[in-house]
């Protein structure tokens, strides 16, 4: 724990945060980074023992192979049309392994949908308690739609726990009553919530190589990373998008120190203060990146290009910030079609290496 910890630190340390929290955001997270790393540690030993795990699932719903099917093949059809680079991503996988990352995907997004989609304004707390009831429910086997039966046999195919998704309906009922962050340690918190947590949700599924001398904690932690610097990169990205919603999305304590306030970001203009503190903030998020890239190897090799190549192409986001002299109040920085096939092979030659061998 210490080693990863030391991780976060440094991050803190950089980001200047307040000064000796009882308990900070890292500490808090990384307790559910141990649960669910103890969960695939107690699949893998009994792998090894030869056990069947997983043979059955609760609900009648699931006994009708034809229906289940039909299911994720719907969470795919969801996944190809608004995710496109990614659901080409998980045609390398595995079937099995593709389509409980659908199911996945499809749950995330249906969750966001709460918050962010065109019924928003009249998403009330409440609903978002009766949609926890809903998860709650179909972890048990009692799934209300198609979608839900999709995930409801993941869940009880794969050692995923139900933390990371009730943490991720937290961050929504955060977007509902937030919209300023005083310092990282609360930002932090806020995108392992609704970012984060998608790593924590992947790795049963993605699978670590059976040759991996990684920890299971350490390939956790990478995940977990990776979730935090892409929603990061979302919100450098989004700065001007989100500013005309009223919210902004960065440390106020790092923007005071830049001697930058929030009418400064409503304003919208592109001065040598927030270039330099545009370039703190994308520093911050490649090291992210740097830290997730390590786990990447580690994970079972039929699902390591999609994810390196997922990586890849969104670090290169913070590439095109900079390409814009740091206008993202005006310009969404974006990666071109060429770029992104270009990207392809570099991400398979690193893929290929395997555990322990990347750099």
């Amino acid at each position: 724990m210490c080693s990863n910890l030391g991780f976060s630190t440094r991050l803190l340390a950089y980001s200047g945060a307040v000064a000796n929290p009882a308990r900070s955001s890292e500490e808090m997270v990384y307790e559910v980074v141990l649960k669910q790393a103890a969960l695939v540690r107690e699949q893998r030993r009994e792998k090894e023992k030869g056990l069947k795990l997983n043979q059955t699932v609760d609900s009648e719903a699931m006994t009708n192979w034809d229906l289940l099917n039909d299911a994720y093949d719907r969470c795919g059809e969801v996944c190809a049309e608004y995710a496109k680079t990614f659901y080409l991503g998980t045609l390398l996988m595995t079937p099995e392994r593709r389509k409980a990352v659908w199911a996945i995907y499809v749950w995330c997004r249906r969750t966001d949908e709460l918050v962010d989609g065109p019924n928003a304004s009249h998403i009330t707390p409440k609903a978002l308690d009766r949609w926890e009831k809903r998860l709650n429910d179909l972890f048990e086997g009692r799934p209300y739609d198609m979608y839900d039966a999709a995930l409801s046999h993941t869940v009880k195919k794969y050692p995923v726990d139900i933390q990371p998704f009730k943490d991720m309906i937290e961050g929504m009922r955060l977007d509902l009553r937030k919209s300023r962050y005083k310092n990282f340690d609360e930002l932090y918190l806020y995108c392992y919530y609704v970012a984060g947590t998608v790593g924590l949700m992947s790795v049963p599924v993605m699978g670590i190589a059976p040759e991996s001398k990684a920890s299971t904690e350490s390939v956790y932690n990478s995940a977990l990373a990776l979730g935090l610097a892409n929603q990061l990169t979302n919100i450098l990205r989004d700065v001007g998008e989100d500013a005309r919603r009223g919210r902004v999305y960065l440390p106020q304590d790092e923007l005071a120190r830049a001697g930058l306030s929030d009418e400064d970001i409503f304003r919208g203009k592109v001065t040598d203060k927030w270039r330099s503190f545009m370039k703190g903030q994308i520093k911050r998020a490649r090291m992210l990146f740097d830290e997730a890239e390590k786990g990447v190897a580690e994970l079972n090799s039929a699902s390591r290009w999609p994810v390196m190549a997922s990586l890849l192409l969104y670090r290169q986001i913070l590439d095109s910030i900079e390409a814009n002299d740091y206008d993202n109040f005006t310009k969404r920085a974006y990666v071109g079609k060429v770029k992104k096939i270009l990207s392809l092979p570099v991400a398979y030659a690193k893929a290929v290496v395997g555990p322990s061998k990347m750099a």
